[in-house]
């Protein structure tokens, strides 16, 4: 009976999370990103992209860290949305 291959891109028992990264503006140029879902996650980035990628590969470091150490991973649950609501108040106020 044949083998079945598997591709690089395969990883054999691999999981797959989301988690949910908040970029704010700096005040010195940049984003600074923070992943509620893991304390302590924390990054940065001198443009968006570059925020992205680092956020990526910190969410990475962090989740392989805790498989490592046998510790649970947290989920995420469900789809959390995120939007920028602008707001008016009157000087009057």
């Amino acid at each position: 009976m044949p083998r079945e291959r598997t591709t690089k891109r395969e990883t054999v028992g691999a999981r797959h999370y989301r988690y949910t990264a908040v970029f704010t503006p700096a005040e010195e140029g940049g984003f600074v990103v923070t992943v509620p879902a893991l304390p302590g996650c924390v990054t940065e980035g001198d443009t968006l992209d570059e925020a992205r990628t680092m956020a990526h590969e910190a969410i990475e470091l962090y989740v392989e860290s805790l498989v490592a150490d046998g510790e649970e991973v947290p989920v995420e649950e469900g789809g959390t949305v995120t939007e920028t609501i602008d707001i008016k108040i009157s000087s009057a106020v």
